[in-house]
């Protein structure tokens, strides 16, 4: 494709020590890395609110941080853009049996299975030794989506709740042992991160995917407060000179108009 080629000469060009530009040459893997997510993150974000026209340039975003990363590895002789796309078809066939071999997977369980079958057989052809159910589970996720992965991962083994019932009434146990911690800190982080994973665990088990409902949320929040300032700004005001109960009045009719509109 000349549009990939093109990128990677740009990209070479950028690099070169003595005509590239200064900021990309000084770049490496770990300064490069959180630029690789915030991509990720922008992808994700044209998609939540429908912009397409956005997607596709944030696609490309996305696409310059491979194409830097294969380049700052080529650089070093380890492997290159062509090298990394090989790699990658060869797993998708491998990871896909049932569509490029014989194997039968008529459910969506049995797909998931033949998946994670691939990716065990893939560590061990690495030499990977870790053969729990819990392996390759990065730790790179967001804390949301690391949580319910791990218990994915878990429930595949049997170690899950029969039901929504077992894992809400975790979530009332858990809400009961911060009460009980209250003044000890330390206490206090891991009875509040034992809430957040067991109320990770109580959306899984009604399908609700944890990352995506606290996006959501964030920002409704986000759109509610700024049509409370919008409505206190009209009256004259600043929220700081409102009491609690008064810019709980202006809240609900912000979520009011919402559903309203």
């Amino acid at each position: 494709m000349a549009a990939i080629d093109d990128v990677l000469r740009i990209m070479a060009r950028l690099r070169d020590p003595e005509h590239g530009c200064p900021w990309d040459v000084a770049q490496d893997f770990r300064s490069i890395a959180p630029h690789t997510i915030e991509e990720a993150y922008e992808v994700a974000d044209a998609i939540e609110v429908g912009d397409i026209d956005g997607l596709r340039d944030e696609l490309g975003d996305l696409l310059l941080q491979v194409v830097y990363h294969a380049r700052m590895a080529e650089e070093d002789r380890r492997f290159d853009f062509e090298q990394v796309a090989a790699g990658l078809a060869d797993k998708l066939v491998r990871r896909h049996p049932h569509v490029f071999g014989d194997a039968a997977a008529d459910t969506s369980a049995e797909r998931e299975r033949i998946w994670e079958q691939e990716k065990a057989a893939e560590r061990a052809r690495k030499g990977e030794t870790d053969d729990s159910a819990l392996a390759g589970v990065t730790r790179g996720l967001p804390a949301l989506s690391r949580a319910q992965k791990l218990q994915k991962r878990a429930a595949r083994v049997g170690f899950d709740w029969p039901d929504f019932r077992g894992a809400a009434a975790k979530v009332r146990e858990e809400m009961a042992e911060i009460e009980a911690a209250h003044g000890d800190p330390e206490a206090l982080e891991a009875e509040v991160g034992d809430l957040l994973f067991a109320v990770v665990n109580l959306a899984r088990h009604h399908g609700v995917d944890s990352e995506t409902a606290l996006r959501r949320a964030s920002q409704r929040f986000e759109r509610r407060f700024r049509d409370v300032e919008t409505q206190v700004s009209a009256e004259g005001r600043t929220t700081t000179e409102l009491s609690l109960p008064e810019l709980e009045v202006h809240w609900q009719a912000a979520k009011a108009a919402e559903r309203d509109a």
